[in-house]
Parts: structure tokens; C-alpha cells; sequence
């Protein structure tokens, strides 16, 4: 690959999250042509610091995403801004004005902050669940869709709605003038459901698992897909777009691309118990064991509890109306517009990906095992 310039500087805000991380790992191991990568986060990973080398310094700066003053400072001198810090809640834990904050405003004191300083090239994380389902009783599918599939959308949570608005903001920010002969460019990418090590999700169904004895039932019926990808293809996409929108701002700027791999079609639960299984976990029944309609009455009384219970505690269960929607809700992509684009092909196979998530979760569960041993003696 020939790398376009050389000394950049690259802006990560939300660097020591989940993508976050992987992304300034990605950065420093295969970033030919990038000489410091900061990390803006208001919670600061310190062993991220380990992560620079000789060729790449990183640097973490504390700082929040919604103020202007710490933003326009760490923006000052970079080349590229890669935005992935986001509120994700879809649990109701967070008020709606909280997440409108930090996922819409923020995105916006971001976008002024590069207008400002004069940085080039910005790049927004999405979801796919900004353009996904909706928390109703019936709701439309996506099969083998792709960038330009029409799809009815239609948001009734916080978090979905200020991932579509942000998204939109950075798209519609794409050929403003900077200085004269000079514009901002960006482009947004949308991963699919993100699994990997260190996945928070995973590590929720791993330790749900646990409590039922390493079992988990069967909820989603078979034929229900959705698309996942591997956090260290999304961490590589981002990079290759990144150099791309310098390479040809004119054809990447004001772009939206879902971000894809070979990881497999899968419900949630034969999906997770690709991984889960190596730690001993199984799926009871073939088809889905509580019917839906069930199911639904669940999230609907969970829903209740928690707004009867919000005065006293945070009652926050996995399961209420709008993750049933998305669990069993077919969403799959099938698109190479990354690859026609900007020469996109994943950088671990599945085989790959599969085997660095369950070293991770076998790691996970070597240490369970080991405290359980301890105070059982």
C-alpha cells in the first residue's frame, strides 16, 4: 500500500472502548504512514499508553465529547478524525436528553471543532441499527440488503434515533469550506452487529449462561439471520477508508458503507454459541422452547417494572421490546461497495476471527473457574 503523506495525526475520540481500542491498535501496528495517534476518552485506558512504539506515539487525553473547549483542543493538528465515541443504551439506563448529548451535540462540537482547526478528513462509526428495526410487535426485515436498499425506518428509542441523526449531521457536513481551496471531507461507516475479544454483550450472555449452568435456551427461531463482524475487520475498513478519503475525497467524501466480513449468517443464539460452546455451554432445544408471544409479555412487564422501580433502583434487564425486535428481526448485508470503493477485503478470515474471540472467552472462563475453585476451599 502507498501511504498518502506521511507524520499524520490521528484523532480517535472514544479510543479506549470496545472498537475504540482495536482501532488504535490497528492504527499503530499497520498505519505506514501515521506518527501519533491520540486517544480522547473521558474514561482513560493508562495501558493504552504500552501501545506506542518507536514509529508511533499514542497519546491519551482525557476529555469530554461534549466540551467545545477540550474538543477544539485535541482536534487542533490532526489530519484525520476518526469519531466512535458513543452512549450506547438500550436498556433505558440513560435519560434521552443524556444520549441526544453525547451522540448528536457531540458530533456536532466535533464536526465545528474540524471546521475551525481546519482538519480535512472525518470519519463517523455508525450502527446498523440507525437505519434497523423498530421496537413494535411487527416489523420489516432486511435481507442481502445493501447502501442503497430502501428500508421503512422508523425510531421510537433514544439511542437508534441519535445514531441516525449524528450520522446524518456528518454526512451533510461533507464539502464545507474550511479555508480557502480547502474543504472538509467525510464519510460514515456502518458495522453490523461487532463481536470480538472483549466484547462487553458477549461477556453478558457468557455470564448468563453461567447462572443457568451453561445453558442457554433457545429464543430466536432458526431462520432469523443477522450480519456480524469481526472488530478487527471494522478496525481495518476504518483505516483503508481513512486513507482512501485522502486518496479521493471526491469519491469516498459525503459516503455511507456498511462495514462486512466472512463471519457467517446466524440467529443471536446459534451465533454466540459459536464462541460459548468451547467453554462448555449449550443450547437447549432446536426451536425457539417460550413462544413469542411470550416473550414479548416479558419485555413487556419488564418494561413496566423498570419504570414502576426507576424512583428506588436501576432495573435494567437485557430483554424488552426493542432488543426482541432486533433479535428477531432478520438484518443481513450483502454489498462489496467498500471493496469497489476503496480495495476493502477483510483482514481475518472467519476461521481467524472465531479463533481469537474463543482464546479470549476460554481466558475468560479459565478465570471464573479459578476464582470458583478459591472460595469453594
Amino acid at each position: 500500500m502507498v501511504w498518502i503523506g506521511q507524520g499524520q495525526v490521528y484523532l480517535v475520540t472514544g479510543g479506549c472502548g470496545f472498537l475504540g481500542r482495536h482501532l488504535v491498535e490497528m492504527l499503530v501496528e499497520r498505519g505506514g504512514n501515521i506518527s501519533e495517534v491520540r486517544v480522547f476518552d473521558l474514561h482513560l485506558d493508562e495501558s493504552m499508553r504500552q501501545l506506542g512504539t518507536d514509529r508511533v506515539k499514542v497519546k491519551l487525553i482525557k476529555g469530554d465529547i461534549i466540551d467545545a473547549a477540550q474538543v477544539n483542543a485535541a482536534v487542533q493538528g490532526a489530519d484525520v478524525v476518526i469519531h466512535t465515541a458513543s452512549l450506547v443504551d438500550v436498556w433505558d439506563k440513560v435519560p434521552a436528553t443524556m444520549i441526544e448529548a453525547v451522540n448528536v451535540k457531540a458530533s456536532l462540537c466535533l464536526l465545528e471543532a474540524a471546521l475551525k482547526v481546519g482538519t480535512l478528513f472525518d470519519l463517523y462509526t455508525c450502527i446498523y441499527i440507525c437505519v434497523g428495526v423498530h421496537s413494535c410487535l411487527f416489523f420489516s426485515s432486511l435481507y442481502r440488503g445493501n447502501e442503497d436498499t430502501l428500508y421503512n425506518i422508523h425510531h421510537d428509542k433514544p439511542y437508534p434515533r441519535s445514531k441516525a441523526k449524528a450520522e446524518e449531521l456528518v454526512i451533510k457536513a461533507n464539502g464545507r469550506q474550511i479555508v480557502v481551496g480547502k474543504k472538509l471531507y467525510t464519510c460514515a461507516l456502518r458495522p453490523t452487529g461487532i463481536y470480538g475479544e472483549n466484547h462487553e454483550l458477549m461477556k453478558k450472555f457468557y455470564q448468563q449462561g453461567l447462572r443457568m449452568g451453561r445453558c442457554l435456551v433457545r429464543a430466536i427461531p432458526l431462520a432469523t439471520e443477522h450480519g456480524r463482524v469481526y472488530v478487527g475487520n471494522v478496525a481495518w475498513m476504518h483505516l483503508l477508508a481513512a486513507q482512501a478519503l485522502q486518496e479521493k475525497p471526491s469519491a469516498l467524501g459525503g459516503q455511507i458503507y456498511f462495514c462486512y466480513d466472512e463471519s457467517p449468517y446466524r440467529s443471536y443464539d446459534d451465533f454466540n454459541m459459536e464462541f460459548l460452546a468451547s467453554c462448555g455451554f449449550r443450547m437447549i432445544g432446536s426451536r425457539p422452547v417460550v413462544p413469542y408471544f411470550l416473550l414479548y409479555l416479558i419485555a413487556v412487564i419488564n418494561e413496566v417494572l423498570q419504570s414502576l422501580l426507576r424512583p428506588f433502583c436501576t432495573y435494567s434487564p437485557l430483554m424488552n421490546k426493542y432488543t426482541l425486535a432486533v433479535a428477531t428481526t432478520t438484518f443481513t448485508v450483502n454489498t462489496d461497495k467498500a471493496e469497489r470503493h476503496f480495495g476493502y477485503r477483510p483482514l481475518y478470515t472467519w476461521e481467524e476471527s472465531k479463533r481469537r474471540t474463543i482464546g479470549w472467552l476460554r481466558a475468560l472462563d479459565a478465570e471464573y473457574r479459578k476464582n470458583s475453585t478459591q472460595s469453594s476451599q
